[in-house]
């Protein structure tokens, strides 16, 4: 399968801008400016000022970190075998429940042969690596030791965000414990490439609140202080702070987590198939009245969709020097619903299916509309 694109849910789509995902500190003296990071970088509101959100139960940012403070942690790291040369690092997470379950980011953990954490009063514990998901970036540690110091924040309703709405990031950017920084989300629904899997996270929260490196793994809150996200990259040409940063929602997190607590891992439903969106430029070339759709390219061998018999494409045209699919199926609604673009497919599968689960596509077929049904199976690691 291509390396130039990304692939979701077995499916490719066209490549975005750059994603860094340096999400961890390195504490060493000749840190530059981390390659990949997590993070943004300026604050849209003074601490303590009122903001215009006025629903119902919200709280003012001085307020918002007052009860949410406590149940972030800095998460330490140690890479390698034990010796001198472990490479440390450094991320955030934050506590999810009284038994001592604590969610952070997968690449925060990766690798490492030690985790340690911190919690507000200082006092250090080692941390057991319960289980992570490198597809959506989660992981869960777990610490075994007094409740006093376990204060679970409350995880919210990622689908009740709306583009505007003021949120707070809680973490330790930079290895500065405790801070906080504001914004509004920026947009939602985004897809966002992940960094080894080949595949992308969807429905992913867009955000300018400030992210910084060490960041990785802290909440995104609305202001009720509830856990809408989990900050974990930024969109950066340079490395540096460009006002976009993104957090995988929480509820992709309140659907991956039990698994991940109970079996060490999560079984994401997959498609098997690789294509592009429907442009407007396609469109016309495909003679097709709207530009909308998702054209199948290729179909795994073997997989829910090649047991299906979804049709790839198998001939291409030339058209101004440009090539162009002249055949393929073209999706365009998933168990009733619109598919506009590629990744409408993906937040349903993330949304609403799991592995052995039925899933229906109306597809376009040489002119004619038709509906084919397959069985789901496990994603692949690619």
């Amino acid at each position: 399968m291509a390396k130039s694109g990304f692939v979701v849910g077995g499916i490719v789509g066209a490549t975005v801008a750059i994603l860094l995902f340096a999400f961890i500190v390195i504490p060493s003296e000749n840190v530059g400016t981390p390659e990949l990071i997590t993070s943004n970088g300026h604050d849209t509101t003074i601490l303590g000022d009122e903001t215009s959100y006025t629903a119902k139960g919200n709280l003012n940012l001085v307020q918002l970190f007052e009860k949410s403070e406590a149940g972030v942690v800095k998460i330490g790291v140690q890479r390698g075998p034990d010796g001198p040369r472990d490479t440390p690092g450094m991320g955030s997470g934050f506590v999810y429940d009284n038994l001592g379950h604590i969610i952070t980011n997968a690449h925060v953990v990766e690798g490492a042969s030690k985790a340690t954490v911190t919690f507000l009063d200082g006092t250090q514990y080692d941390a057991e690596i319960v289980g992570k998901d490198k597809f959506t970036d989660i992981a869960v540690i777990k610490v075994s030791e007094k409740p006093r110091l376990l204060h679970p924040l409350q995880m919210g309703d990622s689908s009740q965000l709306h583009v505007g709405e003021p949120v707070a990031a809680i973490g330790n950017p930079f290895g500065l414990s405790g801070s906080m920084t504001s914004g509004i989300v920026s947009q939602i629904g985004r897809l966002l490439p992940t960094q080894d899997s080949g595949f992308s996270i969807p429905d992913v929260i867009q955000t300018d609140a400030a992210i910084n490196p060490g960041n990785s793994g802290g909440p995104l809150l609305n202001m009720k202080g509830e856990v809408i996200g989990i900050n974990t990259a930024i969109q950066s040409m340079s490395g540096e702070f460009s006002g976009i940063g993104f957090a995988v929602p929480s509820n992709t997190a309140l659907k991956i987590v039990p698994s991940l607590i109970e079996d060490g891992e999560y079984k994401h439903p997959w498609i098997g198939i690789s294509g592009r969106d429907i442009d407007p430029e396609l469109a016309r070339v495909l003679d097709l009245k709207d530009a909308k759709g998702f054209i199948v390219i290729t179909v795994v061998d073997g997989s829910p969709a090649d047991k299906a018999g979804l049709k790839g494409m198998t001939e291409t045209q030339m058209i101004d020097g440009k090539e162009y699919p002249a055949n393929g199926d073209i999706i365009l609604s998933v168990d009733d619903k619109e598919v506009r673009k590629i990744s409408d497919i993906l937040v349903h599968l993330q949304r609403e299916k799991s592995v052995g689960d039925t899933m229906s596509l109306g597809i376009l077929r040489d002119g004619e509309f038709m509906h084919i049904s397959l069985e789901l199976v496990e994603r692949p690691d690619l």
